[in-house]
């Protein structure tokens, strides 16, 4: 048994404060506001109106913060890590993907901050929040920032390769966000691997409210995925194509999605799991055709076989990565973003093969494989060599895993509930008050 150090008193202030300050003094040397001359390429504003991504920027935020962050609250006694933790990450993330992906658009060695760029940098943090859900309540937030600095760093690595030298389409990032973040946390859930948690932890269950919780996350994401589909895309049809296949996917998805949870569910009952993921993976998979022709049907399609793929895998696969090759997923990323991440790589080299847009089949599937390889061996090595084998980092012991009471202030009667299943009993704490 490794000692565990779980004590964040010094290495998560000093590690935080630490970061921020070279990141400060980087934003110092290299961060301008944008004047909107000389852009880069990549800049899709237009000069007479820098405001006129914010609506989509506002969207995309709604998803990172609220979205993901409320999504991962299903763990009976670890909401406030699911929440709290994202927001740490996603905000330390955003100024250091800002960072990562404006290394590539610098303009006379500035990197010049607008709307698009913080969309973007947005989208670098929603890789780690995925990959936060494969190892989530079995790291520290001290792992986990490390964590969010190798992936995005890697990121993008991988993001500048994918659309600048293979030239690949990938508007709503099926392969360079959905795909990549579930891998590279696989990845990383392999690695942190804990044979006593085999046969599961007594915490690791949700309870009504609980799943009422990450319902709100569910929701939230649903309704603005078609702007995090569409906010890159070039504006005019390109992003009204984008919002449209993605609207129609996620509604597609649901239907199939519902009908497999029943199918495969114990008297045909639907499991809340499945509800509250496999329903958003038809916006994971259209992300790649997002802007191109592929017909409302197509879309639609895209969206149909996403469901069934989603479900299937939180029924059947996932109990199989746990077993046989000790992925211990925690939020099922590989079901939402994983395996539905590959069918939106798959339906973009089909769509450009098709001529839905221009672009070569064969680099879209350089692109996938990039993706999944930068993401397997990028996260075995953030794991092996980085936040995992040192018990310094301040990993819960297998008894506190998702468990809050670790590293947060819990309210009193949580703790007297400790290991209780049933949510708190109200009349027993007016009793004890």
């Amino acid at each position: 048994m490794p000692a565990y150090a779980t004590n964040m008193r010094l290495k998560f202030p000093i590690l935080a404060l630490i970061l921020e300050i070279i990141t400060i003094i980087l934003y110092a040397v290299f961060a301008v506001y944008d004047d909107g001359i000389g852009h880069d390429s990549h800049h899709n504003a237009t000069e007479s109106n820098p405001m006129e991504l914010y609506p989509m920027f506002q969207d995309v935020h709604v998803m990172i913060f609220i979205g993901f962050g409320f999504l991962m609250t299903f763990l009976k006694r670890y909401g406030f890590s699911s929440v709290g933790v994202n927001l740490l990450l996603a905000a330390f993330g955003l100024q250091w993907g800002l960072l990562m992906q404006g290394i590539w658009h610098m303009d006379h060695g500035k990197i010049k901050v607008n709307i698009f760029k913080m969309i973007n940098a947005d989208f670098s943090t929603a890789t780690v929040l995925i990959s936060f859900g494969a190892v989530l309540g079995k790291t520290s937030p001290v792992q986990l920032l490390i964590m969010t600095i190798l992936e995005i760093t890697i990121f993008s690595i991988n993001e500048h390769l994918v659309a600048n030298i293979l030239e690949a389409n990938d508007v709503g990032a099926s392969m360079i966000i959905h795909a990549f973040g579930a891998y590279f946390g696989l990845a990383v859930a392999r690695v942190l691997y804990r044979p006593n948690l085999r046969n599961g932890h007594e915490n690791e269950g949700s309870v009504y409210h609980s799943d009422m919780f990450a319902m709100i996350g569910t929701v939230f994401l649903w309704m603005f995925w078609p702007s995090f589909n569409s906010a890159i895309a070039d504006p005019g049809l390109p992003q009204l194509t984008a919002v449209i296949n993605t609207y129609l996917s996620l509604a597609t998805c649901v239907l199939s999605a519902y009908a497999i949870s029943s199918l495969v569910e114990h008297k045909g009952k639907l499991d809340m799991v499945h509800i509250q993921n496999a329903t958003l993976a038809g916006g994971v998979a259209v992300g790649t055709c997002a802007d191109m022709n592929i017909d409302p049907f197509g879309a639609m399609l895209i969206g149909f076989i996403a469901g069934i793929i989603s479900t299937l895998g939180f029924k059947y696969l996932s109990p199989i990565l746990a077993s046989n090759l000790g992925i211990q997923d925690t939020c099922g990323v590989h079901n939402l973003h994983g395996m539905p991440g590959i069918l939106g790589g798959l339906a973009g080299i089909v769509a450009v093969a098709l001529g839905k847009k221009n672009g070569s089949a064969s680099m879209q599937a350089a692109a996938l494989a990039s993706s999944l390889g930068f993401a397997l061996i990028g996260g075995a090595i953030t794991g092996e060599g980085l936040i995992m084998k040192l018990p310094f980092w301040g990993q819960p012991p297998d008894q506190n895993c998702y468990d809050d009471s670790l590293y947060w202030e819990v309210p009193e009667e949580e703790e007297e509930n400790e290991g209780s299943l049933a949510p708190a009993d109200p009349s027993k704490n007016k009793a004890e008050a």
